[in-house]
């Protein structure tokens, strides 16, 4: 029985730990992780997972890094989806797919693009950045500001 239940507890966490892909290496200001219908406080330290939403208030600012080593900046007032992620740390690919619905963001790539220059995009409302360089930085503002 106990080795049953010592069976389940790694399997939950092995799962818990297997959606982690990055984490939150400092938060400032108002930040909130949007994951499965939830909006929680983020703060430095929290795991980041493939399909969470990052989002900045007016006073915000964040900064992410990702298994590869890819670290990202997201100004005030941004919203960041992270759709896709996926790197295997042995050979290297990957692929990195996240969309800035508004706001700021700098990114230096990490392992993954190095290895693959075609393995991380960036959506915007109006574009879709494929990363070729390892250092970028793009602003997306709403119609009409």
């Amino acid at each position: 029985m106990r080795w049953a239940l010592l069976v389940c507890l790694f399997c939950f966490a092995a799962g818990v730990w297997a959606g982690d892909v990055g984490q939150i290496k400092a938060a400032t200001g108002a930040v909130f992780l949007e994951r499965q219908g939830q909006r929680l406080p983020a703060t430095a330290g929290m795991p980041v997972q493939e399909s969470d939403t990052l989002v900045t208030g007016a006073d915000g600012s964040a900064g992410v890094t990702f298994s590869d080593n890819s670290v990202l900046s997201v100004g005030p007032g941004s919203v960041l989806a992270i759709e896709r992620y996926a790197f295997d740390s042995t050979t290297h690919n990957g692929h990195f797919d996240a969309s800035l619905k508004k706001g700021t963001l700098a990114v230096v790539s990490g392992k993954m693009v190095k290895q693959s220059p075609d393995a991380m995009r960036v959506r915007t409302p109006s574009s879709i950045m494929g990363v070729r360089g390892t250092e970028f930085v793009v602003k997306v503002t709403e119609p009409g500001s």
